[in-house]
């Protein structure tokens, strides 16, 4: 999967664009989206695209009542009121964020395209479950599955699954503990299980290969955005404020220079969940909306303090105090709110821009034929 510009003069800007443009592929399209998600085919319809390509969007009418100015956050209400099962109403929600995008995004067929959906649910998914103890320096892992190399990082035992590995150190359901992470590293865990659990049912050599890798060294940081992710949007062609896609990992900036100071406070990684929600690592079962978040971040200058070593802390009691008081006061909430979802500054700068930022991150393709992951075994 490929992120492409908006594309003047063809009738396609955004949404989603197969290499293929003959009937057989237009009618898998339709027996996808028809038939497989139940999406009417009054929402969207096909377009011309360059080089042969074809273009799928949803229609102005279905873009204005289903995500107004490409805000995604009451997608799911619009689409699904009534809930059903969790699964479908992901690839459904997904399906249309999609569709309905600002910028165009690139498969080969429609396989490669539902295969795309199917990891941004597994994403959701994961990361809805996901619980883990706050530590920006500590670390450590169920030792079953996992064993520690000061170089190489956290190391697949031989034996284990990946997926089984993840789940185990994210899912305290299964083992009943905490284990440290920082929010950066536990989304690292939460796209790796999605992509995993889709390798597990499509490209079998892919995961082989992967958890060779994951044996051998960790992938993580950089390495791990350039072999797994693809960024959409800029700070020169920033993405609408409320676009969100279920699935996508996305990063809040912390805009107070003095308490951004304090480890680990520098901002914050999340998972959006879809249906206004996004991954709350340290309390699972109370997801935050775009609101909440940005309130949060706010007051965490607030609650930072040196200690004896004057190194700088964060006091969660009271950044929960002063949350709450905001929440209560319309007016002191509509004032955080304005200073807050705006676009973040520059890095390095600590100016007038908020908490938002510019850009999103999405799995690469894992399709059999088109998987773009690449990596070094050793």
């Amino acid at each position: 999967m490929d992120m492409g510009c908006l594309v003047a003069g063809t009738g396609l800007a955004g949404g989603v664009r197969l290499a293929r443009s003959d009937a057989a592929a237009s009618h898998a399209m339709i027996d996808y989206l028809e038939g497989h998600l139940g999406l009417s085919h009054h929402l969207w319809h096909e377009l011309p695209a360059p080089a042969a390509s074809s273009g799928h969007v949803l229609t102005q009418e279905a873009r204005e009542a289903l995500m107004p100015h490409y805000s995604t956050l009451n997608l799911r209400a619009c689409l699904d009121p009534a809930g059903g099962d969790l699964d479908r109403v992901l690839e459904r929600e997904v399906a249309v964020a999609l569709l309905g995008s600002p910028v165009a995004f690139e498969f080969d067929d429609v396989d490669e395209f539902a295969s795309h959906v199917r990891v941004q649910r597994r994403i959701c998914r994961a990361a809805a479950q996901t619980a883990v103890a706050f530590k920006t320096l500590a670390a450590e892992r169920p030792e079953r599955y996992w064993t520690y190399d000061d170089d190489a990082g956290f190391l697949l035992r031989p034996g284990e699954r990946l997926s089984d590995a993840l789940r185990a150190a994210t899912q305290p359901s299964i083992t009943g503990q905490l284990y440290d992470f920082s929010c950066y590293r536990a989304s690292e865990y939460v796209i790796l299980l999605g992509l995993s659990e889709e390798l597990e049912c499509v490209n079998h050599s892919m995961l082989e290969n992967l958890e060779q890798r994951c044996r051998r060294c960790a992938i993580r940081s950089r390495e791990f955005h350039d072999v797994f992710l693809d960024e959409f949007g800029s700070n020169e062609q920033p993405l609408p404020a409320r676009y969100f896609v279920p699935g996508d990992r996305l990063w809040f900036r912390n805009p107070d220079e003095r308490s951004s100071d304090a480890l680990g406070y520098e901002g914050s990684w999340v998972i959006y969940l879809g249906g206004g929600l996004f991954s709350n690592f340290w309390k699972h079962d109370r997801p935050y909306t775009l609101e909440e978040k940005c309130i949060e971040i706010f007051h965490w200058r607030d609650g930072a303090y040196q200690d004896e070593q004057h190194e700088w802390q964060m006091d969660e009691t009271r950044v929960d105090a002063q949350v709450a008081r905001t929440q209560a006061d319309p007016a002191e909430r509509s004032r955080v709110l304005e200073r807050m979802m705006r676009l973040r500054d520059p890095q390095g700068v600590y100016a007038q821009g908020g908490c938002l930022d510019a850009s999103r991150e999405q799995p690469k393709s894992v399709w059999p034929g088109h998987c773009r992951l690449r990596m070094q075994l050793s």
